[in-house]
């Protein structure tokens, strides 16, 4: 049996494995994701070209088709034209099949003209990471073969199935399907776990969806991004320039009247603000719905949470009947349901100047402290203190 350059123990293969997947999770998601599709970073043209060489060699994809499919999601995130949410084409499909919906979407020339401005077009991009796409990743079978023999192939059929399931599967499929929410941005984008070590911090995909431009996916404490890591440590370096990450939210307590300053606030963490919303209203919810029972009225509690976490637009027409149908037998339910949908109104509000949007949240936050709902004058109270 042919062993190639080297003989290593079983577990040396392993860890070649590992670390050559490794390096290619960062390629995708510093130099594909937050440089390129995002433009959150700048990166030195040396670390720029390594990394493009990089995926040439072992996943052959193309820089202008990955960063105008993943712009593409952003902008039609789950509908008909989202080249990959399992809401349309289901969990199994987006899991399994995820890198043939990829290779469909990239054949879709107004994707790319449309979505793939500003990536690389110089003469190796050209005629040959773009032009001769398949021929890095034969190299590196021969490569491969060359370092390792027969276990060598196998190495190799491993970093081509690894970012086809991990990042077209997993963080497509799954990043949209299950996991925790921090943000409540308009789709079902979730955090898969809250330590991005395994690819690299794609995990954090809820996070990247309430910041799309920020080059750290990491928000809360217990949340690890390595990415974000190896970007600082690029920075240090001086080979990579950070050009916005997540703005930190700011509270002042002495504030109790809305100004100009706190619409700005709202409007830029206005993902973290309904998330407040759902999280200070949950328990009012369970309280009525318990009252409720106790008269015998029968309502759908499964409808009645999410309707804290999703617009009217993203419920669901059978759902809709039974939200509704909530709504008209509890006063408090209305009530929390119509100021959750006026509160996510205000942002929408393109034409309206600044101090008739100060106007709009200053009488939204005296209608909720006078509603008489504890948990949402409290929350009111807060939103005010917004700097």
């Amino acid at each position: 049996m042919l062993t190639g350059v080297f003989d290593l123990p079983w577990w040396g293969y392993v860890l070649y494995a590992l670390a050559v997947t490794h390096i290619t999770i960062a390629a995708v998601t510093i130099y594909l994701h937050r440089c390129q599709a995002h433009r959150a970073l700048e990166l030195h043209p040396a670390v720029s070209h390594f990394f493009r060489f990089w995926l040439w060699l072992t996943t052959g994809m193309v820089t202008k088709e990955w960063a105008a499919i993943h712009r593409k999601h952003h902008a039609k995130v789950e509908t008909v034209d989202d080249p990959h949410s399992p809401q349309i084409y289901g969990i199994k499909k987006v899991l399994w099949e995820g890198a043939e919906l990829y290779r469909k979407e990239s054949r879709n020339r107004e994707t790319l003209d449309r979505y793939g401005a500003g990536t690389p077009d110089d003469w190796l991009e050209r005629n040959l990471y773009t032009r001769r796409d398949s021929l890095g990743v034969s190299a590196l079978f021969l490569i491969n073969f060359a370092l390792f023999g027969f276990i060598g192939i196998t190495i190799w059929a491993v970093q081509m199935a690894w970012i086809p399931f991990f990042a077209a599967g997993v963080v497509n499929g799954i990043g949209h399907y299950w996991g925790y929410r921090t943000f409540q941005p308009e789709d079902t984008s979730t955090n898969i776990v809250p330590w991005g070590m395994l690819i690299g911090g794609e995990e954090l995909h809820n996070n990247h969806h309430a910041y799309p431009t920020s080059a750290r996916f990491s928000i809360r404490w217990y949340e690890f991004d390595i990415g974000w890591q190896y970007i600082r440590a690029l920075a240090r370096l001086k080979l990579a320039q950070v050009k916005k990450v997540a703005p930190e939210l700011r509270l002042d307590a002495a504030k109790t009247r809305c100004d100009i300053a706190t619409v700005q606030s709202v409007i830029t963490h206005r993902y973290e603000v309904l998330a407040k919303y759902a999280e200070s209203l949950r328990r009012t919810c369970a309280e009525e719905i318990r009252v409720l029972r106790t008269g015998a009225v029968r309502v759908d509690v499964g409808a009645i949470k999410r309707m804290l976490h999703r617009d009217a637009k993203m419920v669901p027409a059978n759902e809709r009947v039974k939200v509704d149908d909530a709504l008209s037998k509890s006063k408090v339910l209305a009530t929390v349901y119509t100021m959750r949908e006026e509160l996510a109104a205000l942002w929408q509000r393109s034409n309206a100047s600044k101090e008739q949007l100060v106007r709009q949240l200053e009488d939204w936050c005296a209608r909720a402290e006078a509603s008489g709902i504890v948990a949402l004058q409290e929350f009111s109270r807060r939103l005010r203190s917004y700097a």
